[in-house]
């Protein structure tokens, strides 16, 4: 099946999780998940390129759940194990959306990265989103991810959005140490965002 193209708008990505969660919760009200990658960042208002929405889950039967949940809508990946990604993935076009829900099943007590270990369950917002509170990644763990791929258009924003709001220097610092980025790259982020 051909993967649908999308430009997700703030607007658009609201929509789309409203229309998952209203397939979702009335079935499975206890499920954990998290919100992460460019659609956190869109939830967050953050204006950046985004094409489609990622869930994070922490078991499989969770996958499931949500698969179970969707299909109603046109499957594009059905659950299966990734070896090379270590993830339980299945993908779902949700009115030409791409939603898409796996595990990370990577062993790790980092708190600093976006889709395992601790960091996800830890270091999340509750953003409303219609008529739900939406779990999502915080904005430090968003741009350490970007950074670490260097998506420049991804975390020039971020860092515009973050510059002069409330946010955890230190812990960014510590992630981008953590993944080892450059020591440039280090400076440039610190100093974007008024660190000394």
């Amino acid at each position: 099946m051909t993967h649908p193209a999308a430009s997700l708008s703030g607007s658009r990505l609201r929509q789309t999780l409203v229309t998952v969660l209203d397939h979702v919760l009335p079935a499975h009200a206890e499920l954990d998940y998290r919100l992460v990658g460019t659609g956190a960042a869109l939830l967050h208002g953050v204006v950046l390129p985004a094409a489609d929405v990622d869930l994070l889950v922490k078991t499989r039967p969770d996958v499931d759940a949500f698969a179970e949940a969707l299909a109603s809508f046109p499957c594009l990946d059905t659950p299966a194990w990734l070896p090379a990604a270590r993830q339980y993935y299945a993908n779902y076009d949700v009115n030409g959306v791409e939603v898409g829900i796996s595990t990370v099943e990577v062993e790790s007590e980092l708190d600093t990265v976006e889709t395992f270990g601790r960091g996800p369950w830890e270091h999340f917002v509750l953003l409303p989103c219609g008529p739900y509170v939406v779990p999502a990644v915080t904005l430090e763990l968003r741009l350490i991810t970007e950074l670490l791929r260097g998506r420049e258009d991804r975390y020039r924003p971020l860092l515009g959005h973050m510059r002069g709001k409330s946010y955890d220097l230190s812990f960014v610092l510590r992630g981008m140490t953590t993944t080892g980025l450059p020591q440039a790259l280090q400076d440039e982020v610190r100093c974007s965002l008024g660190g000394s």
